[in-house]
């Protein structure tokens, strides 16, 4: 049996595209190479094994949505982030590639960059 407190709220695209229309804080656990192909617009990118010694550049936000490419990497970063820091967080379920499948707006390159028409 699981316990609740270790259970990260997750959202599908739908619910992650009016949060992120409304200006929700996106952090991208990806690599960086997987970020500078597509990310989603404003993303900031903090790769997952480097998430622990880098704090200081997540991006703050309450709550915080996190996404990586299909949303294990990111549910792994927001159970630690939720577990240890007790920061509210929010995992995105089908991630960037979902987001991108689905034909939503994207960004290319090295920073969080804005939709490409």
């Amino acid at each position: 049996m699981s316990d609740d407190s270790t259970v990260v709220p997750e959202v599908d695209l739908e619910a992650f595209e009016t949060a992120w229309r409304d200006g929700a804080t996106v952090l991208d656990v990806r690599n960086p190479d997987e970020y500078v192909q597509k990310h989603v617009p404003g993303a900031v990118l903090v790769p997952l094994p480097e998430l622990g010694e880098r704090l200081d550049a997540v991006p703050k936000g309450r709550p915080l949505y996190v996404i990586c490419a299909r949303g294990s990497r990111s549910r792994s970063a927001a159970e630690a982030m939720r577990l240890q820091l007790g920061w509210e967080v929010l995992n995105v379920t089908a991630g960037t590639e979902g987001w991108a499948e689905s034909g939503r707006p994207l960004a290319t390159g090295p920073e969080p960059g804005t939709a490409e028409a």
